[in-house]
């Protein structure tokens, strides 16, 4: 567990400059706690298009919402958060759904819980806020974090 992989070339644009380069470590920084997520205690570096996430976290949530908001910028490809601690203990493996073309949130639930369980859409629609501002606002090649169903 530690790093994960994103479409480099998807993703929320940041500041000025070539699309395939990475943002600066301020610009994500500055992103990641946009969300209001309880960031302040995580410090982001850059090497390249990998971002590397150091510090605490609150909880499980916390921790894979960072992720997902920073890897799913334009010019990252990696996100490593092996030295990401969730109250001071190592995190436990997220699951993540990376977006293809027709899917939709209710197909992703089915896909991830089973049949029959796509109203369970929601559970996932909630788990990527505030970085997913609607169900229906999904694009290929982006970085969804599916929620334990026991932890919903």
């Amino acid at each position: 567990m530690g790093i994960f992989d994103f479409v480099k070339s998807v993703g929320k644009k940041l500041g000025i400059g070539d699309d395939e380069e990475a943002p600066a470590a301020g610009e994500l920084k500055k992103e990641l706690d946009s969300h209001g997520l309880g960031t302040d205690k995580v410090e982001v570096e850059v090497h390249g298009d990998k971002v590397v996430l150091k510090g605490d976290v609150a909880d499980q949530s916390i921790f894979e919402k960072a992720v997902i908001a920073v890897g799913n910028t334009l010019g990252i490809s990696k996100v490593e958060a092996t030295e990401l601690k969730v109250a001071a203990v190592p995190a436990k493996e997220p699951v993540f759904h990376t977006v293809r073309k027709g899917d939709n949130l209710w197909k992703i639930a089915e896909a991830q819980y089973g049949k029959g369980k796509g109203p369970k859409y929601t559970l996932i629609f909630e788990a990527n806020k505030p970085m997913l501002t609607h169900p229906d606002k999904i694009y290929p090649g982006q970085v969804l974090r599916i929620p334990d169903l026991d932890a919903a």
